[in-house]
């Protein structure tokens, strides 16, 4: 929200202390994390539709199809949106991908990983994001992974963050090339993603945004078009870009938290969700309440899933 807000603005074209802070520690150091997401859920999906469906990529490839439509919406408001190239990317690469070994898939990640640092092209360095994600889920999924320890994540985030610092100096003093500036993208996010697990991983705080995270993206994109002038008529303040992303944050996670006590999903989750399906799913809410969380934990079982009295 902050990247594409400031964005938005004339402030980006009109160097400041702010701008220098937005090109340096927040541009481009988000996107790694939602490409890896990405490829991760890809996998965690297709696991799941494969108990439920028998055509599973099939429904996948559904999925992806009401992605691409709700992204060329979105990028009439939002030209640089993501959800239609990733939607494009995950049907030209993860699908399949999907059909590789996993070994595979990672080897695969970490050549365009390297390719990446040599071309200044976003989308390469999404394309081996999306495969490491991909290649990453079983461990994640069956949690033999260990990324859930103390010490490995303070180091991570430790070794990632100085890594981050020299890249960046050295990007801003003598810059040879793209390559330098992908790579203190992808070490900034390891960086800001392990630091978040390190401070977040214990509290249901943004677990609400979380789970309405394609409807807080585009509302938020809503709320910067009909909140900020056009691009070309001039600037925002620092104040003006960071009063409205917090301003918007804190209205989404009040209204997710609202919305999630009595539905199981999003507004437009619920819509990808029925599509994707090509059916109905329960609109209303079916996970057991816990008294000690905001929200319903998806993870309780459901009523449905419980035997019925046949008397």
């Amino acid at each position: 929200m902050l990247v594409n807000t400031w964005q938005w603005t004339a402030e980006r074209r009109d160097p400041s202390p702010f701008g220098w802070v937005m090109e340096n520690l927040v541009q481009s150091r988000f996107y790694p994390i939602f490409a890896f997401l990405f490829g991760l859920s890809f996998a965690l999906f297709l696991a799941a539709a494969r108990k439920r469906a028998a055509r599973p990529r099939v429904v996948l490839l559904r999925r992806l199809a009401v992605l691409a439509v709700l992204g060329a919406a979105h990028t009439l408001v939002h030209p640089g949106g993501v959800l239609l190239p990733y939607a494009v990317l995950g049907v030209a690469v993860l699908l399949p991908a999907s059909l590789l070994p996993r070994w595979t898939v990672l080897l695969l990640g970490c050549g365009t990983l390297a390719a990446s640092l040599l071309d200044s092209e976003p989308y390469v360095l999404i394309t081996a994001l999306f495969l490491l994600g991909l290649a990453a889920a079983p461990s994640v999924a069956d949690g033999t992974g260990g990324a859930g320890r103390t010490w490995v994540l303070a180091a991570v985030c430790a070794a990632a963050g100085a890594l981050t610092a020299g890249l960046t100096w050295w990007w801003n003093h003598a810059p040879p090339g793209g390559g330098v500036y992908q790579a203190a993208a992808v070490s900034g996010a390891a960086a800001y993603a392990t630091a978040f697990l390190l401070l977040a991983r214990r509290t249901a705080l943004f677990e609400a945004l979380g789970r309405m995270a394609l409807t807080n993206y585009v509302t938020g994109t809503l709320v910067i078009a009909a909140v900020l002038p056009p691009p070309a008529t001039g600037g925002s303040g620092a104040g003006v870009v960071v009063g409205l992303t917090v301003v918007t944050l804190a209205a989404q996670a009040a209204f997710s938290r609202w919305w999630l006590a009595g539905h199981r999903y999003g507004p437009l989750e619920q819509v990808w969700r029925t599509l994707t399906w090509w059916g109905e799913p329960p609109a209303g809410q079916t996970g057991s309440r816990d008294p000690h969380s905001a929200v319903p934990d998806p993870r309780r079982p459901r009523p449905e899933d419980q035997p019925r009295d046949r008397a």
